[in-house]
């Protein structure tokens, strides 16, 4: 039984190897693709890649005119997802994006109810400046995030398998928004932080979107295969190191927990949540890059994106002009030694 067992775990790494070799393959050429569209931004893109592989949703930030929305449709065509876009404004409602019924009537003239579904029914959704929605149609937005499925009319509807949600957040304009309640943004494996493209990007971005004809990316796997993926990240092993390291930055975070930095500036840390994005993310990276087990620099690359929207700074640190990216970085570099 023993001999048994000890090949049976053989066969399962080289299962694994195998699969993790033909995966490899597969994100290059998402990555080749996504390439031909989106110019620069290598980080933005591995981060928003990294959370769908991780089977999660990412928040992008960052101001208007910066790709977010074209990487997202070129993720839709390139990921084999379908996809809808929201535009979240503050009279949306929730029946506006969940769907809602209707009244039928049949040719012997009875009547019944028959739900129509809204864009949240897509594998990929963009909620498009999702702070300007109302806390009403966020709430209806939660569930369908954490629970994969809606509820109309006391009726359950489950969201089709694989379920992300990529939304996009203007950090200039504060007129007329709502600020996403800390549950939500909990929710967001990660935050991506869309900043200007560097000078040979942004020429490039010039030469290629003024002309007769744009580039177009094709798609290079499918729903399943993605899913295939998502399974595939979840048994990569992770060593105790890498555990302790992702307890250990996670928990430093938090104030009361012994770091006297983080007492001094943090009004609230991150959550268990936190740990299992760094989990997963950790693994999703490796392979992004080639490997079979997640390192401690995978860990300490992922912090910011991990953690930077479940913090909150004090009045105080606010007040001196620090940011909660400080605060990461300073977390890290005492991680590292």
């Amino acid at each position: 039984m023993g001999l048994m067992n000890s090949t049976d775990t053989v066969l399962d790494e080289k299962a694994i190897i195998a699969a993790a070799e033909m995966a490899l393959s597969d994100i290059a050429a998402i990555r080749a693709e996504i390439a031909k569209v989106i110019f620069g931004q290598e980080k933005v893109v591995e981060n928003t890649l990294l959370a769908v592989l991780s089977g999660g949703h990412a928040l992008l930030v960052g101001v208007p005119g910066l790709a977010k929305t074209k990487l997202v449709t070129t993720l839709g065509t390139v990921l084999g997802l379908g996809a809808n876009r929201i535009q979240f404004t503050p009279d949306l409602m929730p029946s506006d994006i969940l769907g809602s019924e209707v009244m039928d009537t049949d040719d012997a003239g009875r009547r019944s109810f028959r739900f129509i579904k809204g864009p949240v029914f897509a594998q990929l959704l963009m909620a498009d400046e999702i702070n300007r929605a109302s806390p009403r149609t966020q709430s209806a937005l939660l569930q369908s995030m954490q629970e994969y499925h809606i509820t109309v009319a006391g009726q359950r509807y489950d969201l089709p398998a694989p379920f992300h949600v990529l939304a996009t957040q203007n950090p200039l304009e504060q007129e007329g928004t709502y600020p996403l309640p800390e549950a939500q943004l909990d929710r967001f494996l990660l935050q991506v932080d869309v900043l200007y493209p560097e000078l040979a990007a942004e020429r490039q971005i010039l030469l290629e979107t003024t002309g007769l004809s744009e580039s177009k990316a094709r798609g290079v796997i499918d729903a399943a295969r993605l899913q295939e993926i998502q399974v595939l990240i979840r048994q990569m092993p992770v060593s105790d190191k890498v555990v302790d390291a992702i307890l250990s930055l996670v928990r430093s975070a938090r104030p009361g927990h012994g770091n006297a930095h983080t007492d001094k500036h943090v009004a609230w840390g991150p959550g268990p949540r936190a740990g299992q994005s760094l989990m997963l993310t950790a693994r999703a990276r490796a392979l992004y890059e080639g490997r079979l087990a997640p390192s401690l620099d995978d860990v300490y690359a992922l912090a910011e994106p991990v953690l930077e929207h479940r913090m909150a700074l004090t009045f105080a640190a606010r007040a001196e002009g620090m940011s909660v990216r400080d605060v990461i970085a300073g977390l890290v570099k005492q991680a590292r030694g």
